[in-house]
C-alpha cells in the first residue's frame, strides 16, 4: 500500500525511490508491527480480562501451572493484526506469495479463533472437535496446495531441494500438492502442541521466521541465488516483508508472555504462525530446512507421537508426560530453564539451516 504511494510520489522527489528496497520495507515491517503490539496489546489484555477470557489449566498438568488459571487467552489476535496492517503497509500487493502466504495464516488464525471462542467464551470445555478442526485445515491446506501447483509458471516452483546439495532437485509432480499439504497443517500442529509454556513457541517461531526470511530474499534476487547456487524465484523476495513482520509482532507478543505471562496467544495464534511458517518454507521451497530449523516444533509432536504409540502397545509411557516441555518440568527443571533451553536449541537448529545456503 505504502510502496504504491511512494512510487507515485517519486515522480516529485527522487528520494522516496529507496522505498522500493525490500530491505527497507522489512525493517518498518518489524518496527511497525512492534509499535502495533505494543499499542494494542496493553488494551487487548485489559479487555480479556474484563470479560474473563481466561486459560483453564488441565488438572493432569504439572502443579506448578495451576497458579496460570485465568490468564487471558487469544492474545494470538494481537499478533495476527500485527501482521495483518504491516504487511499490507510495507509489502508489494501485486505479488501473488504475499497473498498466498497472508490469507493462509489468516485462514488457520480464523479456525484456532474459533476454537478459542467455543472454550473460553461459549464455555465448552470440549471447544472446536479435534475432526473438525482437522477437517478445516485440511481444506485450507488443500486449498493453498492446489492453488501453488496450478498457478506454478516455472518447474523450480515445484521442486524439492535437498539441503547441502548444489542439483539435487526432485520434480514433484502432483506430490507437490501432497508436501504442500502435510507441511502446512503438520507445521500448524506442531507449533500448537509447543505453545504449553511462557514464551516457549513464539520466540523460536520469531527466529525461524526471520531465517526464512533470509531464504526469502536470496531466492527472490537474482543476483544473490546464482552466486549461492540457490534457484530464483521471481517475486518471492517480497516474502521477507511477511516474515519481518512476524518478526516485529512476536517480539511485540513475547513483551507480555515471557514468563510470567501476562497473555496466551491461543490456537488462534499458534496454529497461524505454524501455518505462517508452514507457507513461506513451501514458496520459498526449503520445506526441508524447515524441518531442521523447527527442530524443536518437531522434538514436541514427535515426542507425543511416542507417547501415545507407546502407550497404546505397551501399555506404558516414554515420557513423564508429553509433550516433551512437560517432561523436563516433571524431571525438575523450573520453568524458565525449560523455556531457555529450547530457545538455544532453535538458536543452534536455525544456524544449521541458514548454513545450507553456502554449503552446498
Amino acid at each position: 500500500m505504502l510502496m504504491s504511494l511512494a512510487e507515485y510520489l517519486t515522480q516529485f522527489h527522487s528520494g522516496f525511490a529507496v522505498f522500493q528496497y525490500i530491505t527497507l520495507r522489512a525493517i518498518l515491517g518489524v518496527l511497525t508491527a512492534l509499535i502495533i503490539s505494543f499499542i494494542v496489546g496493553p488494551v487487548m489484555i485489559r479487555k480479556l480480562s474484563q470479560y474473563k477470557v481466561g486459560q483453564p489449566i488441565r488438572e493432569l498438568g504439572p502443579e506448578t501451572h495451576f497458579s496460570k488459571a485465568g490468564t487471558p487467552t487469544m492474545g494470538g489476535a494481537l499478533i495476527l493484526v500485527a501482521i495483518a496492517v504491516s504487511t499490507l503497509l510495507w509489502a508489494d500487493l501485486e505479488s501473488r506469495y504475499v497473498w498466498v502466504v497472508l490469507l493462509t495464516t489468516l485462514a488457520f488464525g480464523v479456525i484456532g479463533f474459533y476454537d478459542d471462542y467455543k472454550k473460553l467464551v461459549l464455555q465448552d470445555p470440549k471447544g472446536m472437535s479435534s475432526k473438525a478442526k482437522y477437517f478445516w485445515q485440511s481444506v485450507f491446506g488443500m486449498m493453498v496446495a492446489v492453488y501453488l501447483y496450478k498457478s506454478a509458471v516455472l518447474p523450480v516452483e515445484t521442486q524439492l531441494f535437498v539441503p547441502f546439495f548444489k542439483d539435487v532437485a526432485l520434480d514433484m509432480g502432483l506430490m507437490f500438492i501432497l508436501l504442500t499439504y502435510f507441511v502446512v497443517v503438520g507445521t500448524s500442529n506442531a507449533v500448537n502442541l509447543t505453545d504449553g509454556l511462557d514464551g516457549l513457541a513464539i520466540l523460536p517461531t520469531v527466529m525461524v521466521a526471520g531465517a526464512l526470511g533470509i531464504f526469502a530474499y536470496a531466492h527472490g534476487h537474482a543476483g544473490f541465488a546464482e552466486y549461492l547456487g540457490i534457484p530464483h524465484i521471481k517475486g518471492v523476495g517480497e516474502v521477507m516483508i511477511f516474515c519481518a513482520t512476524i518478526c516485529g509482532a512476536g517480539l511485540g507478543f513475547l513483551w507480555f508472555n515471557t514468563y510470567p505471562a501476562q497473555v496466551f496467544m491461543g490456537d488462534v495464534g499458534a496454529l497461524a504462525l505454524g501455518a505462517a511458517l508452514g507457507i513461506v518454507a513451501v514458496v520459498v521451497r526449503q520445506e526441508l530446512v524447515l524441518l531442521i530449523m523447527g527442530g524443536v516444533f518437531v522434538m514436541e509432536t514427535v515426542s507425543v507421537i511416542l507417547q501415545v504409540v507407546s502407550y497404546k502397545l505397551t501399555g506404558r509411557r516414554i515420557f513423564r508426560m508429553a509433550p516433551l516441555h512437560h517432561h523436563f518440568e516433571l524431571k525438575g527443571w523450573p520453568e524458565p530453564r525449560v523455556i531457555v533451553r529450547f530457545w538455544i536449541v532453535t538458536v543452534i537448529l536455525v544456524l544449521v539451516g541458514l548454513a545450507t545456503l553456502k554449503l552446498r
